[in-house]
């Protein structure tokens, strides 16, 4: 994956940048050490590295102006990071770049149950938020596997959703407002405590933005009262197109789960060494979890059931407790570390309709042939989220090389088949060379020119989202 070359004159300025740096932030805020700054050298996506300049750890929204206002007068990129967990190379620095990471930033600012909202910093973790108001009888909505590490700013950055996002919707659906720092320094405040706001939608532009706009430093978010009760059903299949068909007639029946999740054979196995969930033996597994009154739930789980048999599963089991409540989503959120236990893999995350589900696990299957590279699945399969991980050997040369060409397939089946790139992980710098397969030209120059109007001189998260020849000429011009 090619990135742009540093800048030598910002290199050579390199000890006046991070003087200065220190002089609007505490010392230890301040990390250019290059043996500490291997730590921020890649995210999720291990595969690409590269030490930043400097990395700085602000905790306030001024100290962020702060030291946007130094890299914007030196013309120094800045890599805006939550906690590293992105999959898609959202937080890759470049070597002349700035990795500003918000892990200091973690506060409660504002907790309201009459109007349902919280105000946090966004380098509070996503799980953090709902312990924040559980006691209360509240939870956030918005669950993804790392929800344990990641932050919500990273949640903002990649509009993140989960497992639970099929009823109560993604990162957008539950975010009233946020504080944004422009690379200028330029604070702004943009939504709130309320319903909506007037005027254009900046708060959703800001949402799955991945850094290109702006710094978030607080968030309000929406919170919800815990449901009366909820309870999953783990049922399995003899094949993954049978599973993807049980799941595209479950939404046509009009049922709506809070979560239907899928997961075949490869991780089945791998999750099962890692966290010993009880699964079944099947090749593909559908774990489906509705919520409720105990009548409702009976009642829902009664006609899942029935539309289930209709594609002879090998076994329908409904947990009888809490604590199997807890191993079976145990096993789904241990996947991708189960999957890490096997061996190197690229996760990919792109969505389709429902509807597709059966034909599309089948020419993944038949890619898998085709490129010599086992598959395994594990996704959102309620709301059509794929998140194929396509296993490979790093030390083997080449075989990078052909998972990305496979992984490039796959995206672009999803947008063949009425789908889109990505539906949580964003575009970062994994797909980015695929963008003209889903946006005509003009398309993206509509994109590029809103960024032009955040971002004058493109120094927020280089190389990232748009194709790298366009992005270079925009940030030179």
């Amino acid at each position: 994956m090619q990135m742009p070359a540093p800048s030598a004159d910002i290199l050579a300025r390199r000890a006046r940048i991070t003087r200065r740096l220190r002089e609007v932030l505490p010392g230890d805020a301040v990390i250019d050490d290059p043996v500490e700054t291997r730590a921020y050298e890649c995210d999720g996506l291990t595969a690409y590295r590269c030490p930043p300049l400097a990395a700085v750890l602000p905790s306030t929204t001024e100290e962020v102006a702060a030291v946007l206002r130094v890299c914007h007068e030196e013309r120094v990129p800045v890599v805006p990071r939550g906690a590293g967990t992105s999959l898609a190379g959202g937080a890759l620095p470049t070597a002349d770049s700035v990795i500003l990471g918000v892990a200091r930033l973690t506060q409660v600012l504002e907790t309201d149950y009459d109007n349902r909202f919280i105000r946090v910093q966004t380098g509070r973790t996503n799980l953090s938020v709902t312990g924040a108001v559980e006691a209360d009888g509240f939870f956030y909505a918005p669950d993804p596997s790392s929800q344990l590490a990641c932050a919500i700013a990273g949640n903002i950055g990649m509009n993140s959703g989960g497992a639970h996002c099929l009823k109560y919707g993604v990162t957008t659906n539950n975010l009233l407002g946020v504080t944004l720092v422009q690379m200028d320094g330029t604070v702004l405040e943009l939504g709130g405590a309320h319903m909506d706001a007037g005027g254009y939608d900046l708060l959703g532009l800001i949402c799955g933005s991945e850094g290109q706009l702006g710094v978030v430093t607080e968030a309000t978010l929406r919170i919800l009262p815990k449901p009366e009760g909820a309870r999953p059903a783990l049922i399995g299949f003899g094949s993954n197109e049978v599973a993807g068909a049980c799941v595209s007639d479950i939404i046509k029946a009009g049922i709506l789960p809070v979560a239907i999740e899928f997961m075949d054979r490869p991780c089945i196995i791998a999750t099962e060494n890692f966290a010993k969930a009880g699964y079944p033996d099947c090749e593909a597994l559908l774990i489906v979890e509705v919520e409720g009154s105990e009548a409702e739930i009976d009642g829902q789980l009664g006609l899942i059931r029935q539309i289930a048999a209709r594609h002879d599963p090998v076994e329908f089991r409904e947990s009888q407790s809490e604590d199997e409540s807890r191993k079976i989503w145990l096993g789904r959120k241990s996947a991708f570390g189960a999957m890490g236990v096997m061996g190197d893999y690229i996760c990919l995350d792109g969505t389709i309709p429902v509807s597709e589900l059966p034909f599309v696990l089948r020419r993944i299957g038949e890619l898998s042939a085709q490129f010599g590279l086992k598959v395994a699945n594990v996704f959102h399969a309620g709301d059509g989220n794929m998140h194929p991980l396509i296993l490979f050997d790093a030390n083997k040369p080449g075989d990078l090389e052909t998972c990305e060409a496979m992984g490039a397939e796959i995206l672009k089946l999803c947008v063949e088949v009425g789908g889109c790139l990505t539906g949580e992980h964003g575009v970062g710098i994994e797909k980015r060379d695929l963008m003209n397969v889903q946006f005509a030209p003009g398309d993206l120059e509509a994109q590029m020119r809103v960024k032009d109007v955040f971002d004058p001189g493109w120094l927020l998260n280089p190389a990232k989202v748009f194709p790298l020849e366009a992005s270079e000429s925009r940030r030179a011009g």
